[in-house]
């Protein structure tokens, strides 16, 4: 809990300091670029502590080397904050809203965006999915790895198509490879399509991560931090409520059932996002 606490604080301010520095042609890139070294780091931090694990460390011992690096990320953060002034000059030429006007800061796409992770089926069930494909749970950490590979590959793929694009149309069309991913996930069988379509929904992140933000950036009237603030809190929220009631589907009904709905609902955001970013003048470009 204090993780997510910690998660929760340097999330939205680490996403303004982003959209601040970098020159609006280009942030679909820089978040492109973040989210892309995100995911490189979930993947090695968990090969070097199955490394430490292997060769004779114990859990407590992982856990304390991972303190060395999350140090100098520390430090490489206060250094970054001091070395650009812009962000408190800003801050300082305008009022801070109060909480409760943080909703409308908020550009009426993201209302959107929080119902694809409302309907988006969760990581977990999609990893317990592939087991009853028929992948061994010994191989579920080489294929979480995996996938955190193609995210980071795609990633930056996703940003600069988004700055060439517009992020609008580059989340549209993550939204579209989910719906017939998440078809195929129904429709599956045996445990090469489960690596397959596993590690292809991988994709998805790369294509929607970089644009949300940049869609997020855009319509924020300055006050990036709170309206940050509350993207991630909406999406976090839609995202739980979710996941739990896919689960009771899952668990009721079956995966593939799960994975139908899932599909479904996110076939009627794809359907609807045109007239809903044309009414809402999201930039197409």
């Amino acid at each position: 809990m204090v993780d997510r606490l910690g998660k929760g604080l340097r999330t939205p301010p680490r996403d303004a300091l982003i959209a601040d520095v970098t020159p609006e042609p280009i942030r679909g890139r820089a978040f492109g670029l973040q989210r892309g070294l995100d995911h490189v780091g979930a993947v090695i931090g968990p090969l070097v502590a199955w490394w430490m694990l292997t060769t004779g460390a114990d859990v407590r011992r992982v856990i304390l080397v991972s303190f060395v690096p999350g140090l100098l990320v520390v430090l490489l953060a206060t250094w970054a904050v001091r070395a650009g002034r812009g962000r408190e000059r800003a801050v300082e030429a305008r009022p801070l809203p109060p909480v409760t006007a943080s909703f409308r800061l908020l550009p009426p796409s993201v209302l959107a965006i929080a119902l694809f992770y409302l309907v988006r089926m969760p990581e977990t069930l999609i990893i317990l999915h592939a087991q009853h494909l028929g992948i061994a749970v010994a191989l579920v950490p080489l294929l979480w790895a995996a996938v955190h590979v193609i995210k980071a590959s795609t990633s930056f793929v996703g940003g600069a198509l988004s700055d060439r694009i517009g992020p609008a149309r580059t989340m549209w069309i993550g939204w579209i490879s989910y719906v017939a991913l998440a078809a195929g996930m129904a429709l599956a069988h045996g445990p090469l399509a489960g690596w397959i379509l596993f590690l292809a929904l991988g994709v998805v992140a790369g294509l929607t991560e970089s644009p949300e933000r940049a869609i997020v950036s855009a319509g924020t009237g300055g006050h990036r931090g709170s309206a940050f603030g509350m993207y991630h809190a909406l999406t976090g929220v839609a995202a739980l409520v979710g996941g739990v009631a896919l689960g009771f589907v899952f668990q009721g009904r079956s995966g593939g059932s799960a994975f139908f709905v899932s599909a479904a609902a996110a076939l009627v955001l794809v359907i609807l996002w045109p007239f809903w970013a044309r009414a809402h003048s999201v930039r197409p470009r």
